[in-house]
C-alpha cells in the first residue's frame, strides 16, 4: 500500500491524458489557447497503462481520466477500455466539458464507466458564450439529458465566478430537484495559464452555501464520504443532490488521498505543487517497475501537508489547469 508521510493512504489516480481542448474558458487558459506540448511530449498510453497498472498494485483502486477534454485524444476509448481492465481498477470516471460525449456514451456504459463529471458553469447559453468562448451551449446540454437518460451517475462542476456566473448557482442548484444529478459548486482557483490575472475570491464555500440557503432555508446537511472533497447538501425532495468544493481555501485537504499524472507524465502530489518529476523520462530511461514502485514512495513521503504548504513550496507560476489534468 502507498502511503504518505502524513499518514493518509494514496487510493485515487487522477490521470491526464491530454492537453488539449476545444473550448477556451477564460479561468482555465488564455483565449489563444497554450503552448502546448508536442505529441512526443505526451505519455503514450501503453505508459500510461504501465503507470496505473503499479499504482494498483500498490493500492490504487480508483481511476478518473481528465484533460484537457479527454475526447479531443484519439482513440480515447482504447485507453478507458484497458484501463478499467486492470486488475485492481475497481472504478473508473470521467471529466468532460460534454462537447463531444454523446457518441461514446454506449461504448462507455458497456465498458461500465461508474461516473462522468460534466464540466458545466452555468445554464444561461449567452454566458455560456463568454465563459467558454465557444458556442457549444447546446450540445453541452445534449449531453447532460443524454447522461440523465442513459442511468450513468452524473455530477455536474460548476466554477463559482464572481461578476460571472453568480446568477446561475440557484437555477443549478434546483436542477437537482428534477434530476438524479449531484451539482457540485467549485471555489474558482488561480490555475489559468497566465490568461487572466486572479485575485483573492469572495465567493468561497461559506458564502456559496449562505447564497443558497437564502433561497431554500430548509437545506438539508448530508454525510461526507471518506475523503470526498465535496461538503454534501440536498434540497428538501430532491432527486438529486449538491456539494460544495472547497478547492481555494483548502479545508478538506487532511483526508486527501489523490494522485495527480498530468498528461506529459509529471507527479503531482498536491494540485498546488510544482510538479517536478517525471515518470515519463524516469520510464523512457529504462527503469523498472520496482523502481517506479519505489520512487512514488520515496515522492509521496516528503508530501506537503495542505495545499498551502505545497504553494509555499513551489517556485513554478500557475499553470493552466489543461496542462496539469482536471
Amino acid at each position: 500500500m502507498l502511503y504518505d508521510n502524513h499518514g493518509r493512504q494514496l487510493r485515487y489516480l487522477r490521470l491526464g491524458v491530454t492537453e488539449r481542448c476545444n473550448l477556451r474558458c477564460f479561468y482555465c487558459m488564455p483565449e489563444e489557447g497554450l503552448n502546448f506540448s508536442h505529441r512526443s511530449q505526451i505519455l503514450s498510453f501503453e505508459e500510461m497503462e504501465r503507470l496505473t497498472r503499479i499504482l494498483a498494485e500498490m493500492g490504487i483502486n480508483k481511476v478518473r481520466i481528465t484533460g484537457g477534454e479527454p475526447f479531443v485524444r484519439k482513440n480515447i476509448m482504447e485507453l478507458i477500455e484497458n484501463i478499467s481492465a486492470i486488475e485492481g481498477i475497481d472504478s473508473v470516471n470521467i471529466t468532460t466539458n460534454g462537447t463531444s460525449l454523446i457518441e461514446h456514451l454506449p461504448k462507455l456504459k458497456a465498458i461500465g464507466i461508474d461516473a462522468i463529471n460534466l464540466s458545466l458553469d452555468c445554464l444561461d447559453k449567452e454566458r455560456f458564450l463568454k465563459i467558454t468562448r465557444r458556442d457549444e451551449f447546446d450540445q453541452v446540454m445534449d449531453s447532460f439529458h443524454a447522461l440523465m437518460d442513459s442511468g450513468i451517475t452524473t455530477k455536474i462542476n460548476m466554477v463559482v465566478m464572481e461578476e460571472h456566473n453568480i446568477d446561475d448557482i440557484i437555477p443549478m442548484c434546483e436542477l437537482t430537484l428534477q434530476h438524479k444529478v449531484s451539482v457540485r459548486f467549485i471555489e474558482e482557483m488561480p490555475f489559468n495559464g497566465g490568461g487572466k490575472k486572479f485575485t483573492p475570491i469572495t465567493w468561497n464555500a461559506r458564502q456559496i452555501l449562505a447564497h443558497i440557503q437564502g433561497h431554500h432555508p430548509n437545506v438539508e446537511k448530508l454525510p461526507d464520504p471518506e475523503s470526498s472533497t465535496s461538503l454534501n447538501y440536498q434540497l428538501p425532495n430532491a432527486k438529486g443532490s449538491f456539494g460544495i468544493i472547497p478547492a481555494y481555501t483548502r479545508t478538506i485537504c487532511h483526508s486527501c488521498d489523490r494522485i495527480r499524472l498530468t498528461p506529459k507524465g509529471e507527479l503531482k502530489t498536491c494540485l498546488y505543487d510544482g510538479g517536478s518529476f517525471s515518470f515519463r523520462d524516469f520510464m523512457r530511461a529504462g527503469a523498472t517497475d520496482e523502481e517506479i514502485r519505489n520512487q512514488f514512495r520515496t515522492l509521496f513521503n516528503n508530501r506537503a501537508k495542505d495545499g498551502f504548504e505545497a504553494q509555499q513550496k513551489s517556485s513554478n507560476p500557475f499553470e493552466s489547469m489543461a496542462t496539469i489534468g482536471g
